[in-house]
């Protein structure tokens, strides 16, 4: 299996699919979300995004005349969709993780547990990768990312340890990187602060919380009313950017509201809390148990 997909059925259920409906899967994937939405359209269409090289090769193997592809990020969503002469659709669908075909390719460098090249970059055209980050980035600017990207606790003495570092010899592969962590680690919590530095540098490379915040501004146009904005996120920075945009209409800052008193915002939270994966699929599939998913409806 390519890519086994959290809470297919959760969000599936979600997006209140219409058979006759226009869809958007902006994080294809492996095509697990895709393939059971176009299951339950007639007449309807599907436009699917992502800017993943290999998500595109699986993308070709969908014969459906309801399905349009779009290699690109998916806070390119309002353009793309004009280029297919969509203005309004019924539904966005969202899930932020990445996916385990990436993270078990050694080659992109996304993993703690194969040695591979420092790359991390969704988008194969990019000019940055995490190892250029490493070399290259002033130490304010690595203790930001490494804070605020990955909720590391020692950011400020890792990013001297990083600059230090350099002087013998520059970043190229994972090991490199692991080797310096494994003396900065706090003792038992190894994995989960490797997995954190490296999550705080794939954020960085791949420029996903600009994304993010891009995307959901976006979808408050493009999603017509009564329409569902459906969005999996699987760390708290991300998950704390879709609540507050639901709540109040921004990724970040207060609720505005108009003359009247009236709130101005796009959407509103059809439920008070998030989705989580149940017991089962955890035991099955260890990503789903830091999965939070999010469902709005367009006001």
């Amino acid at each position: 299996m390519y890519h086994k997909p959290v809470m297919l059925t959760e969000c599936i259920e979600a997006l209140n699919i219409n058979p006759e409906g226009t869809y958007v899967d902006v994080t294809f994937g492996g095509g697990g979300h895709s393939m059971r939405i176009l299951e339950q359209l007639k007449g309807g269409r599907l436009i699917a995004f992502d800017q993943d090289e290999d998500a595109r090769k699986q993308a070709e193997n969908i014969q459906s005349r309801s399905f349009t592809f779009c290699q690109a990020n998916f806070k390119y969503l309002k353009q793309y969709l004009k280029l297919n002469e969509v203005t309004h659709v019924d539904g966005v669908l969202a899930d932020l993780g990445i996916s385990s075909h990436q993270i078990d390719s050694p080659e992109r460098g996304f993993s703690t547990r194969f040695d591979g090249p420092l790359d991390m970059r969704m988008d194969k055209k990019s000019a940055i990768t995490a190892a250029k980050l490493l070399n290259e980035y002033p130490q304010e600017k690595l203790h930001k990312i490494l804070g605020m990207y990955g909720e590391v606790k020692n950011a400020k003495t890792l990013a001297t340890a990083i600059e230090q570092r350099r002087g013998s010899g520059k970043f190229e592969k994972n090991t490199d990187l692991i080797e310096l962590l494994k003396s900065m680690a706090p003792r038992g919590k190894e994995f989960k602060y490797y997995a954190q530095v490296f999550q705080a540098l794939r954020i960085e490379v791949n420029q996903e919380m600009e994304a993010l915040e891009s995307f959901l501004k976006q979808c408050g146009d493009v999603v017509q009313k009564g329409g569902r904005m459906v969005v999996m996120s699987y760390h708290s920075l991300e998950d704390r950017m879709v609540k507050n945009y639901i709540n109040t209409g921004k990724v970040f800052g207060e609720l505005e509201k108009d003359f009247y008193g009236n709130p101005i915002k796009p959407f509103q939270a059809m439920t008070r809390k998030p989705i989580e994966a149940s017991e089962e699929e955890v035991r099955e599939n260890n990503r789903a148990r830091s999965a939070k998913l999010r469902i709005a409806e367009k006001i």
